[in-house]
C-alpha cells in the first residue's frame, strides 16, 4: 500500500474510533471540511504535515500517535 492510502485509511480509522464525522473533525481541527474530504477521497494525495498536525490535534493525538502503527512501521520507502 502507498503512503497516501495508509494516511487516508488511518484518518478513516480514527474517525470511526472517535465516532466523528468529517464535519465534526473539521470543526475540532480548524481544517476546512473540503480539505479533509479532498484527502479522504483522493483529490489531494499529498497532504501537508501542518494539515496532518491540525487533524491530529482535532483528534487529540500527536503526530507520533498518528504514525505509531504497524502499517507505518512496515512501510517501505517509496521511490520516484
Amino acid at each position: 500500500m502507498d503512503t497516501y492510502n495508509e494516511i487516508k485509511n488511518r484518518i478513516f480509522q480514527l474517525l470511526e474510533i472517535n465516532d466523528l464525522s468529517i464535519h465534526a473533525l473539521a470543526i475540532k481541527s480548524g481544517v476546512a471540511p473540503s480539505t479533509i474530504k479532498n484527502i479522504l477521497y483522493g483529490k489531494s494525495k499529498n497532504p501537508g504535515i501542518v494539515t496532518l498536525k491540525l487533524i491530529c490535534e482535532g483528534l487529540n493525538i500527536s503526530l507520533f500517535d498518528f504514525f505509531n502503527t504497524d502499517i507505518f512501521r512496515s512501510t517501505e520507502l517509496e521511490k520516484d
